[in-house]
């Protein structure tokens, strides 16, 4: 009975392809014209300061608290005149603040964390012999000891007023009086009357008594404590709400006091946790260096796979251009920010991209090899089709670790992960929608139907063809590849017993300031004199020809200065080119959150491997994984490298980027368990899934390796080690997903049925017949 076929949807066909590729590409290019992306400082230098409100006895440092501590420093932020800053609270209890072009911040930090707590007191007398100045109050009637501005100490009684009860404040000069620059200090309705309260009181006691006088306090210390004028009845007070601050002030003293007090006391006291400063020099070099790694990766890659893929590659060439296009439309569009481990991640997702081709093509490449296809652009709509479950599944698990990375970690490496989240979504339109509108284009024009060796999808490459030919039975012994795996990974994780590990200064605090000299300074001369300075246990570490990194315990910017100085002294002409300041605090609660990254990114990928496949390909994969992490880790204690945030980034990017391998194998076995040859033996479906995607594996391996090549030789110094991590990474992930979690996947599923391979099982199942694949074939319609 012949049935009508239902038409394809718009969606689905060529012009509707077309239409939504020109669409996404017509935006993307709108945004990208219109819409200038954002730049982290550490690209366009500046100043990052992480503060961490604290709760007093009377006020809980909840996030209500936050909240209006953000306001307070908004105002004190636009009153220092800084450019395009940011402000905004994170967490209950945390307040980043990035001032751009900030090359102090040292006043920038005093000016923010100062809590500007504006009291008023009456005077008691003065302080009796011997009696000591206390900050806080003491005792049950609330009473202070402080210095007058004269150094006279004075006992004060609780406060009257706070900064609470201040409505406004203004620095004036005056020009009349000649008593010069003062601050004038306005209060609100309930403020005035106990303003008129406490000067009341005061104007009961005699000229000259200490206790007609009213101290005015700022953050425990007597800014002013003036005497009431004569002609103020006592009881009556200064009534009108309003006095001045008058002292010894100039210009700047008057508008900092009147900046504090305006913008309010802080509703919690604040400390800083963190602290980043980036040279504007240094700024510009990332953006160069990365943009140069992104060019020439991009440019390799492209060769390579035009080398390989002939039309086809050149066509996927430009679908990477125009994922260049969507990453960056994307990017402005939601507001992001571009930081140099996010510049990295744009220029990986290229190497997603990538794969995502090549497994298209390669499923092409068998099409036309098992003679199912009468043409090329029908065997590319088989290849798009079959390949569109593994890279679904291999792009799901990068967004895994894509989307760990935004929630648990901080910082650039927090940008790391919004970068390589919308890269691997801008891959998947490049590659699916954008390559393949242009691939069948090409395929369905006459002059390539005529030739079809040009399309580079007619035969199954060399890698295929050796395969094919020679069929090796690689998991005829899976114990012998997991005795392999066993010894590197003791030989690895033994570094971590022996050597130890390096942990930066995210997660053990601190402080490291990277210097670059007019002269060369050699390290143990710079460690010297830092030591007779009065910092005997900075480690000193020379880079380049004139960069010098210290590295110490919390340091003060008091003592970063006297740093500087010595190294200053050292090397003539000194710049600061880096600065970044770790609380203690803050680096514990970074190592947790980095062990959570980890114990979540295996159990995520275990736990969607295992619903897309079964419990044994899940645990295989994550058996494997955590594999590839020991040995990292291992490596770069071997190696003495830095375990930091950028480590961090690089160890859940190997994790998303090397279990795509192992998604693509599994995938094969899946597929071959539901078609003709399910009843084989299980170690000979999995070696044939082996050999079927050896050549994919390859592909995206060396593809990959030239992206990485070039972010470690052209990149910044600090990604360096980013890469040497990816690039150790990959290596040891294309050879775990074959002979680590295919064999452990074998040995349980053998455990699980109770059965064992003979020795010679699987020569006698039938091969499969070799196709005559390196012939040119007359395609017909």
């Amino acid at each position: 009975m012949l049935k009508r076929s239902r038409p394809r949807s718009r969606a689905n066909s060529p012009k509707g392809r077309a239409l939504v590729a020109l669409l996404v590409l017509a935006g993307a290019a709108a945004i990208a014209l219109t819409m200038p992306i954002r730049l982290g400082l550490d690209l366009r230098g500046g100043t990052q300061i992480v503060l961490e409100t604290k709760s007093t006895e009377t006020t809980e440092a909840d996030r209500e608290a936050t909240d209006r501590t953000v306001e307070v420093l908004r105002g004190r932020i636009d009153a220092l005149g800084v450019a395009e800053p940011t402000i905004v609270r994170s967490g209950d209890n945390r307040v980043v603040v990035e001032l751009p072009g900030v090359q102090d911040p040292k006043k920038a930090a005093d000016v923010l964390g100062r809590t500007a707590q504006l009291t008023v007191h009456s005077v008691l007398g003065p302080a009796e012999a011997g009696q000591e100045a206390t900050g806080a109050s003491s005792g049950t009637d609330g009473e202070r000891v402080l210095p007058d501005e004269s150094g006279q100490s004075l006992r004060l009684a609780d406060a009257t007023l706070s900064g609470q009860d201040v409505k406004g404040a203004d620095a004036r000069f005056d020009q009349q009086g000649g008593a010069g620059w003062h601050v004038t200090v306005d209060f609100k309705d309930a403020g005035s009357d106990r303003w008129a309260e406490v000067t009341g009181e005061a104007a009961c006691h005699p000229a000259g008594d200490p206790q007609r006088r009213v101290a005015i306090v700022l953050d425990d210390k007597i800014i002013s404590s003036p005497q009431v004028d004569p002609s103020v009845a006592c009881g009556a007070g200064i009534a009108g709400g309003s006095t001045q601050i008058t002292g010894s002030f100039d210009d700047a003293e008057a508008r900092e006091l009147a900046l504090l007090i305006k913008g309010g006391a802080l509703p919690v006291p604040v400390e800083t946790i963190e602290q980043r400063t980036i040279g504007a020099t240094l700024g510009d070099e990332a953006i160069s260096a990365g943009a140069w790694a992104a060019v020439i990766g991009t440019a390799l890659t492209g060769l390579f796979i035009v080398f390989v893929y002939r039309l086809m590659g050149a066509l996927a060439t430009v679908a990477l251009l125009c994922y260049g296009l969507i990453s960056y439309a994307a990017l402005a569009a939601i507001g992001a920010t571009l930081t140099l481990p996010g510049l990295a991640g744009f220029v990986l997702a290229i190497g997603m991209a990538v794969d995502a081709n090549v497994l298209v093509f390669e499923r092409a490449r068998e099409e036309q090899a098992a003679r199912t296809r009468p043409s090329t652009r029908s065997s590319l709509t088989a290849g798009f089709r079959s390949a569109f479950s593994a890279i679904a599944d291999s792009n799901i698990t990068t967004l895994i670790a894509a989307a760990l990375l935004f929630f648990l970690a901080s910082g650039p490496v927090k940008g790391f992960g919004v970068t390589l989240g919308i890269g691997v979504l801008a891959s998947m339109v490049s590659a699916l929608v954008i390559t393949r509108v242009l691939a069948e284009f090409a395929a369905s024009r006459p002059s390539v139907f005529r030739r079809p060796h040009i399309t580079g999808i007619s035969t199954t490459g060399p890698v295929r063809d050796a395969l094919l030919r020679r069929d090796p039975f690689l998991m005829r012994r899976p114990r012998r590849w997991l005795a392999a795996s066993a010894v590197v990974l003791v030989v690895a994780g033994s570094g971590i017993l022996v050597r130890g590990l390096d942990f930066g200064i995210e997660f053990t605090g601190g402080r490291l300031i990277e210097y670059s000299t007019a002269t060369r300074v050699d390290a143990d001369r710079a460690r010297d004199a830092l030591a007779d300075a009065g910092f005997p246990r900075a480690v000193v570490q020379s880079s380049g020809d004139s960069d010098l990194t210290v590295r110490t315990e919390k340091l003060t910017n008091a003592e970063a200065e006297t740093v500087t100085e010595a190294i200053g002294e050292l090397g003539g002409e000194t710049e600061k080119v880096r600065d970044e300041l770790i609380g203690p605090s803050l680096g514990a609660e970074l190592r947790k959150d980095a062990l959570i990254a980890l114990g979540l990114a295996l159990c995520a990928q275990l736990l969607y491997l295992a619903v897309r496949f079964r419990l044994l390909f899940g645990t295989a994969a994550v058996g494997a994984l955590a594999h590839d992490v020991v040995i990292l880790v291992g490596v770069f204690a071997w190696l003495g490298k830095p375990i930091d945030g950028v480590f961090l980034a690089a160890l859940l990017t190997v994790i998303g980027y090397s279990v795509n391998d192992s998604v693509v194998l599994f995938d094969r076995i899946r597929e071959l368990l539901g078609g003709k040859e399910r009843k084989a033996p299980f170690a000979r479906l999995t070696n044939q899934a082996i050999l079927q995607t050896l050549p994919r594996t390859v592909n995206t391996g060396l593809g990959a390796v030239l992206i990485l090549a070039s972010l470690a030789v052209l990149a910044d110094d600090s990604l360096t080690d980013f890469a040497l991590a990816l690039l150790i990474g990959v290596g040891v992930g294309t050879y775990s997903s074959v002979f680590t979690a295919s064999p452990l996947a074998i040995e349980m599923h053998d455990r699980g049925t109770g059965s064992r391979p003979t020795r010679r099982e699987g020569r006698s199942t039938e091969r499969k017949k070799v196709p005559a694949s390196r012939t040119e074939r007359q395609e017909v319609l």
